[in-house]
């Protein structure tokens, strides 16, 4: 490429030239102090060591997009945890809503085609009440609602996949 290429370009330093802000001093002694037993929390909730090593990557990215505020919290280590724990349980719900998606058509009874179409709220709702059995007040907290919103959330999640598991009994009763 010639230099007269682009004429009106501005210069932009390359990437190793680019000054990036160092991070918060405090920030590098939490990751020191506590990235292991987050990483084996993920490992743990997850199954995999990649799918941990994301996980704790993007809540460390929200702790430090946080920073500012969390310096001032009263319960700095508490309000840590649990923007860790919410990234966890997200990060499980993308996985699950992905492996409904990859299912083979011989599997697919219709039940996770209408999981996969429910709305998020709804979605998480029931997967973490119904699947993963989690207790409606955690489900309440991480969602950041009411208990009384997540037993509308799961009602109404309910409502929307009866159609397919009552199609799906359906034609198991047909067949015997």
């Amino acid at each position: 490429m010639t230099e007269d290429a682009h004429p009106n370009d501005t210069f932009r330093p390359i990437a190793s030239e680019v000054i990036t802000r160092p991070l918060p001093l405090e920030f590098e002694a939490l990751w020191v102090a506590n990235q292991e037993d987050f990483h084996e929390f993920a490992r743990l909730v997850s199954g995999s060591w990649e799918a941990a090593e994301e996980t704790v990557h993007r809540a460390f990215l929200e702790i430090l997009n946080l920073w500012d505020e969390l310096l001032e919290s009263s319960n700095m280590q508490a309000d840590i945890w649990a923007i860790f724990r919410k990234t966890v349980i997200s990060q499980q719900l993308k996985s699950i809503r992905h492996e409904l998606s990859h299912l083979e058509p011989a599997e697919e009874i219709g039940l996770y085609r209408a999981l996969r179409k429910l709305p998020p709220r709804q979605f998480d709702a029931i997967v973490l009440r119904q699947v993963m059995n989690v207790d409606t007040g955690k489900v309440a907290w991480y969602l950041g609602v009411t208990k009384r919103t997540v037993d509308y959330h799961c009602r109404k999640a309910r409502e929307r996949l009866e159609p397919a598991v009552s199609t799906y009994l359906k034609h198991e009763g047909d067949a015997k």
